[in-house]
């Protein structure tokens, strides 16, 4: 499903060179759910980055769905990260002067579906995540908690294969952690592929698999 092959990362200025992942081989099967772990620095986002060709690595190679994607022109790269990935984000990224339903509808303006396909599929996703009394609320209505599920909702709106998550529970209590991370169990046994940045061993003790970064290395 997803395949890195010796990727590196480095970030250069004029005067100092940073190797945030180095030699990185992994692959994803179609249906886990993995979580990646690792202290502060150590190249977690950047992996899930790489991971959602939200960058590009330095050198290696990278699959999704048996697909070398540095061979993808940037519009078929843009195709496919809105056809087949969902993205969320510790710090939820929504547009505080549109309503939730709005919000969630925001990865399907790039579709070519009409404004009533758009509304049918935002109101289904916010249902699956236990929002549907909050579609005309504004994000500053609502809860830390209820803002990741609408983050979640935008996610998986477009019916995405992969998902993404970046500390998705990193700013919530933990029983609010919890309700997110069940939702994401699930999203994966209904058939997503999911990784998942975490800093909480009890969240990644719940997932199938376990990958940790230190220094921008994979230990084994």
């Amino acid at each position: 499903m997803i395949k890195l092959q010796n990727v590196e990362k480095v970030y250069r200025t004029s005067s100092v060179e940073t190797l945030a992942l180095n030699n990185i081989n992994l692959t994803v099967n179609r249906g886990e759910f993995v979580s990646i772990m690792g202290p502060s620095g150590c190249g977690k986002s950047t992996l899930l980055n790489i991971m959602g060709l939200l960058d590009e690595p330095s050198s290696g190679h990278i699959e999704i769905d048996g697909s070398r994607v540095e061979r993808y022109q940037d519009k078929a790269l843009a195709q496919l990260r809105n056809q087949k990935l969902g993205f969320i984000f510790q710090s939820f990224h929504l547009i505080n002067d549109l309503s939730v339903l709005d919000n969630v509808e925001i990865p399907l303006l790039y579709r070519d579906s009409t404004a009533k396909q758009r509304r049918e599929l935002a109101q289904q996703a916010l249902e699956k995540v236990g929002l549907s009394n909050r579609m005309k609320h504004f994000p500053k209505q609502l809860s830390g908690g209820q803002k990741q599920r609408v983050a979640i909702a935008r996610a998986i709106v477009g019916q995405p294969e992969i998902i993404l998550a970046d500390e998705p529970t990193g700013n919530l209590d933990s029983a609010m952690g919890n309700e997110i991370l069940s939702i994401l169990q699930k999203l994966n046994e209904d058939g997503a592929t999911i990784v998942m940045v975490t800093h909480d061993d009890a969240m990644a003790k719940r997932t199938h698999r376990l990958i940790r970064l230190f220094d921008g290395t994979q230990v084994q």
